[in-house]
């Protein structure tokens, strides 16, 4: 199969969708892959590299032509017209928060696979959970940076010093983002508060942490209590493939300090916060109601290397068997977790939390 990489082309996204050596695997099986030329150079990966491991460097229109394109991000409006019947493309779609794409792909008969959606038996989610463990450390990372009041912040830091309270970190969501932020959060110094509906995951938490963060049931009143004493909120929730529930109002927001930081993961698929709205790395903040937003889409692309290896190290086993594959219908309908990543198919739309 012809195997296509095309550069990304969303705002200061430096990741790529295949390292070299991922390239090397796909020759060495036979296949062909078509690099796009200087695609991995944001992560630090010459066209030589690719070439050296057999794959062709050419144009974005030749590798669009491929018959499986597989990307980090999910197509831009410029890059629509490169959509087609019976083109396989494998990459993050987020397509609950982008409807407009949702039906370019329906009208074009693409069969898109989204990574966010393919699901283990378990529950787990194999390829999103390293980009889910690189944004919730940058998360925190992030809001300290925008917490100095040099960025519009309150001027807390979240350590504190001796004879000084350090900052508070609300983390709303114990999945993998949470945990990640609540990890760097702890390490910082700061006092973590991390909510839940799911009293295992709670549990969990409490024990991988030695008790040095407060748990709590995400009730109402509890995220309302603890996103007004936070410097720091942390959206991390997520409902495989469907949009974020929104967990904090504007009446939430005010009553949070001014120079408070809202850094909202879930912004991919929709944001936790009635105010959150997609922010770019190039202007990655904007305040509302006094608290300053941090909600770029794309929050792993700020360290693209550490992404980009992170997250062909478990595409590339996937990226294999679609290539490999005879009848990828045959395939799909024999692996569950393919077929729980199906997002839309030959004009059909799969994916019921989408849907929904």
């Amino acid at each position: 199969m012809i195997v296509g990489i095309p550069q990304e082309i969303k705002d200061h996204e430096y990741r790529v969708a295949l390292t070299p050596d991922g390239a090397h695997e796909l020759v060495q099986a036979g296949h062909e892959v078509r690099v796009q030329r200087g695609a991995g150079v944001g992560s630090g990966f010459a066209d030589t590299e690719y070439e050296a491991a057999g794959a062709h460097i050419v144009a974005a229109e030749q590798a669009w032509a491929a018959a499986l394109v597989v990307k980090v991000k999910e197509p831009l409006p410029s890059e629509y017209r490169y959509l087609r019947p019976n083109l396989l493309l494998f990459t993050f779609l987020h397509l609950a928060a982008v409807p407009e794409l949702t039906q370019v792909l329906l009208k074009t008969r693409t069969r898109a696979i989204g990574y966010e959606t393919v699901q283990l038996p378990d529950g787990r989610l194999p390829l999103l959970a390293p980009m889910s463990q690189v944004a919730g450390r940058l998360a925190v990372q992030a809001g300290a940076h925008h917490l100095e009041r040099e960025q519009g912040g309150s001027g807390i830091l979240l350590g504190g010093v001796p004879g000084v309270a350090p900052g508070r970190v609300t983390v709303l969501g114990a999945g993998n983002v949470g945990l990640n932020a609540v990890r760097i959060a702890v390490g910082m110094g700061a006092m973590v508060t991390l909510l839940d509906l799911d009293h295992g995951k709670l549990t969990h938490a409490e024990a991988l942490f030695d008790g040095r963060i407060v748990t709590l049931v995400a009730s109402r009143g509890n995220v309302a209590r603890s996103v007004a004493q936070a410097d720091l909120v942390v959206g991390a929730v997520l409902i495989a493939g469907a949009k974020a529930p929104t967990l904090i109002d504007r009446a939430m927001l005010r009553s949070m300090r001014p120079g408070s930081v809202l850094a909202d993961v879930a912004i991919d698929q929709g944001g936790v916060a009635e105010t959150s709205r997609p922010t770019t790395h190039s202007a990655p903040t904007f305040v509302e109601e006094g608290v300053v937003h941090y909600c770029v889409a794309n929050m792993p692309g700020a360290v693209p290397r550490t992404s980009t290896l992170a997250l062909t190290g478990v595409t590339l086993p996937y990226v294999k068997l679609l290539a490999d594959a005879a009848d990828l219908g045959a395939l799909i309908a024999a692996r569950p977790d393919l077929e729980a990543g199906v997002n839309t198919w030959d004009g059909a739309l799969c994916c019921a939390a989408v849907a929904g």
